[in-house]
């Protein structure tokens, strides 16, 4: 929730009361960057995935990449395909480390 007790205007002035349609605007503005979480993730999910792919790259130029390898490159390939907006969370998780735990990063 918007603590709407310590607002700070553009111009620095310090306000201890909110207009209603003040309030509004901000909780309308809240509401709209939550319903982006989606698209803001599954952005955040090719990134990565364009990562692992480039990490791995040199495994097709060298000529003899593995089975397992070419299932790991399809399986991120694949991502946007096989998970949706509910598996996002999962595909970012993170251990305490901030390494990405979901099986799909692991590399054989």
């Amino acid at each position: 929730m918007v603590d709407y007790n310590n607002l700070i205007t553009p111009e620095g002035i310090t306000r201890t009361e909110i207009t209603g349609a003040e309030k509004t605007q901000l909780e309308a503005e809240r509401t709209a960057f939550a319903n982006k979480l989606p698209e803001r993730q599954l952005k955040l999910i090719k990134e990565i995935r364009l990562q692992k792919l480039q990490e791995t790259d040199w495994w097709v130029l060298r000529g003899n990449i593995t089975d397992e390898q070419k299932l790991y490159r399809k399986n991120l390939r694949d991502i946007p395909a096989n998970y949706d907006s509910s598996k996002y969370n999962e595909l970012l998780a993170k251990d305490s480390n901030g390494k990405l735990t979901h099986t799909v990063w692991e590399k054989p």
